[in-house]
C-alpha cells in the first residue's frame, strides 16, 4: 500500500517533506512573528542557487570563472575574497544580534514596561545601538532575531539552529521553540544539472544506468535533493544528488563558526556555544558524504537482521560515491496520513510495538540509533496480516553513537525510571554528565528526584510522557551547571518521535508499560550466563594485565 511518493527521504541530508518544504515558517512561529511574506532583506547576506550566496557571481558554463571577473584566474587573491566577504557578513550578524539582543532585553525589563525612564545606563546603551539594527528586526523578541538571522545565512546556519532546536538542556525554552519552526528547504536544482551530476559520478549516461529517472524531486533542501527511479532490473529505488558547491560552502562556514565558537564561549559560557558549534560541526561533516549514509545503512540492516518486521532500505553501491547515493525505495504511508488512520486496531497495535522495540533497541542495546527521527522518517508497510506489517527507516545520515559505558549508563537510567525508582535514575543520569565550574552536582541530583516523583505520581492517573521526563531532567542541568552529551537529546528526541507516532494510533498508550517490556527483555538478554561469560572473556587480557 502507499500513499505517496517518499518526499522525506533527504530530510536528514537536507530534504523535507514536499508538504512540509512548502510551508511559511514564520507563520509557526511561537513568539507570534507576523505571518505573511518575509521583511526586506540584504541580497548581500542569502543564497543563490549554487549555495554560494548572491555576493559571489555564479561560474559560468565557459570558463568555470565568476561571469563578472574575467582576469579572476591572474587574481591570486581571488579564491580568498568570498571567504573574506562571507566572515564580516557573518560577523555582522552576530554582532547585530548580539546588539539586537541588547535592545530586546532592556525592553523586557519591568521598569522600563512601567515607566520608560529607568535603567539610564542600560537605555543608553540601547540608544547607542539602535542604529547598527536592521529596522524590521529592531521591535522583534530575542529568539525571532535569532531564527531570522540564521535563515538570511543560509544552509549551515539554519542547520545549526536545527541542531540548537534540540538542545533544551543548554537553551532557554523560548529559543529552542522558536527554532524549532526552521525549515531547511531550498528550490531544487535543474534537472540537467542532476543528469550531469549522475554520468560525472557514475560515469555513464543516465538512460544506461537507470531504465526511468523522474524528473520531479521527491524533496529538495540545502544539501541534496531526491529523486525517484527504476533499474533495468525492475528495482524502484530513490537517487540522493548532493548540490553543486555545497559542500565548498558548509567547510568554509563551518571553520568560520568555530572562530565565531571561541568569541561567543567568553561572552555567553552559560550556554555553551563552543559545545554546540563542534557537535553540529562533526554532524554536519558526515552528512555532506554519502559514503557515511549507506555505511548507517548496513549497520542498521546488521543490528536488525534477526528482527522480523524492521526494515531498512539496501545500499545499491555500484551505483553509489560521495555525491550519489541510490537506496532502496520503502513504499508504504507516513504515521499521521490519512491512510494509517485507517488501519485496524490490529495494526496500529503491530506498528507501536515495532516501534517501541526497534528505537529502544537502537538506544539501548546496540547503542546506535537513528538521530533524525521523525514521522516523514518512518514507513509503515501493510502486509496480507497484521504480522506482516513492517516499519521501515529512512534517510540515515544523521546517526548517534552511545559508547559502551555511556550505552549501560543510559540502560540503567532508563530501566530505573520506567520501574519508579527515581532515587537510582537521578544517581545514574548524574554519572553520565559533565559538572561545569561553579556546578552543584548533589542540588541538580535532589532537583531531578524531585521532579521525575511528581510525574511517575502523575502516570497512576493516566498516561505521561518519559520524553518529557527525561527533557525536563537535562533542562534542570543548565541551572546546576551540570552539562550533557549531545547524544543524550538525540536520544529525547527519537523517545519523543515514538510517543509522538504511538499516541495518535492510541490515545490511551502507555508509554511506561510498553517501555517496561521491551527494556526488561535487553536486561533478560543482557545478564544471561551466555552474555556474561562473553563479556568476562573479551575482558580477560586486561584482567591479567591487571
Amino acid at each position: 500500500m502507499d500513499d505517496g511518493t517518499d518526499p522525506s527521504s533527504a530530510s536528514g541530508s537536507g530534504a523535507p517533506s514536499v508538504e512540509e518544504g512548502t510551508a511559511d515558517t514564520r507563520s509557526h512561529s511561537p513568539n507570534g512573528t507576523p505571518p505573511g511574506p518575509s521583511p526586506p532583506v540584504d541580497d548581500s547576506d542569502s543564497l543563490s542557487e549554487n549555495g554560494q550566496g548572491s555576493e559571489v557571481p555564479p561560474p559560468s558554463p565557459e570558463s568555470g570563472t565568476s561571469a563578472t571577473s574575467p582576469l579572476r584566474d591572474f587574481d591570486p587573491f581571488a579564491p580568498y575574497r568570498g571567504a573574506v566577504r562571507r566572515f564580516f557578513t557573518v560577523a555582522r550578524h552576530v554582532m547585530g544580534l548580539l546588539m539586537g539582543g541588547h535592545l530586546a532585553y532592556v525592553r523586557s525589563l519591568p521598569e522600563v514596561q512601567k515607566t520608560g525612564v529607568r535603567s539610564p545606563g542600560k537605555r543608553l546603551l540601547a540608544w547607542m545601538v539602535t542604529p547598527f539594527v536592521q529596522s524590521y528586526l529592531r521591535k522583534l523578541p530575542f529568539p525571532v532575531q535569532l531564527r531570522r538571522r540564521l535563515e538570511i545565512l543560509g544552509p549551515t546556519f539554519t542547520k545549526l539552529g536545527q541542531i540548537m532546536a534540540i538542545r533544551e538542556d543548554l537553551l532557554p525554552e523560548a529559543i529552542t521553540q522558536e527554532l524549532d519552526s526552521l525549515m531547511d528547504h531550498l528550490p531544487p536544482i535543474p534537472f540537467e544539472r542532476v543528469q550531469a551530476i549522475i554520468k560525472r559520478d557514475l560515469g555513464a549516461e543516465v538512460d544506461e544506468v537507470f531504465a526511468d529517472l523522474d524528473r520531479d524531486p521527491l524533496g529538495s533542501a540545502s544539501i541534496a535533493q531526491v529523486h525517484r527511479a527504476t533499474t533495468y532490473d525492475g528495482d524502484d529505488v530513490v537517487i540522493k544528488v548532493i548540490k553543486p558547491g555545497i559542500r565548498d560552502v558548509i567547510t568554509s562556514d563551518l571553520k568560520l563558526l568555530e572562530i565565531f565558537g571561541v568569541f561567543l564561549q567568553w561572552i555567553l559560557p552559560r550556554y555553551q556555544p563552543r559545545q554546540i558549534i563542534d557537535e553540529f560541526s562533526a554532524y554536519t561533516k558526515r552528512e555532506i558524504d554519502f559514503d557515511y549514509e549507506a555505511d548507517h545503512a548496513e549497520i542498521f540492516s546488521a543490528n536488525f537482521q534477526d528482527v522480523d518486521g524492521v526494515v531498512f532500505p539496501d545500499v545499491y553501491r555500484e551505483l553509489s560515491t560521495g555525491d550519489v547515493l541510490t537506496l532502496e525505495y520503502l513504499g508504504g504511508m507516513r504515521p499521521g496520513s490519512e491512510a494509517s488512520r485507517r488501519l485496524t486496531k490490529a495494526e496500529r497495535d503491530r506498528v507501536i510495538d515495532l516501534g517501541a522495540s526497534a528505537i529502544i533497541r537502537m538506544l539501548y542495546k546496540d547503542g546506535f540509533f537513528h538521530a533524525d527521527l521523525h514521522a516523514g522518517n518512518i514507513k509503515i508497510i501493510p502486509g496480507e496480516t497484521p504480522q506482516d506489517l513492517q516499519i521501515g527507516f529512512i534517510d540515515l545520515g544523521m546517526v548517534g553513537r552511545f559508547r559502551s559505558d555511556l550505552k549501560r549508563r543510559m540502560l540503567y537510567y532508563y530501566y530505573a525510571l520506567v520501574r519508579g525508582d527515581v532515587e537510582s535514575a537521578a544517581r545514574y543520569l548524574l554519572d553520565m554528565a559533565r559538572i561545569g565550574e561553579g556546578g552543584d552536582p548533589q542540588g541538580f541530583r535532589r532537583a531531578v528526584s524531585d521532579m521525575a516523583r511528581h510525574f511517575l505520581m502523575r502516570s497512576k492517573q493516566g498516561s505521561i510522557s518519559l520524553a518529557d521526563v527525561i527533557l525536563q531532567s537535562l533542562s534542570l542541568g543548565g541551572r546546576y551547571r551540570v552539562f550533557f552529551p549531545v547524544e543524550m537529546t538525540l536520544m529525547v528526541k527519537a523517545l519523543v518521535t515514538f510517543e509522538g507516532v504511538g499516541r495518535p494510533l492510541d490515545p490511551d498508550l502507555d508509554v511506561v508499560a510498553v517501555s517496561r517490556r521491551h527494556v526488561q527483555q535487553i536486561f533478560r538478554e543482557r545478564f544471561n550466563p551466555l552474555t556474561l561469560g562473553s563479556e568476562m572473556l573479551s575482558n580477560a587480557p586486561e584482567l591479567v594485565d591487571v
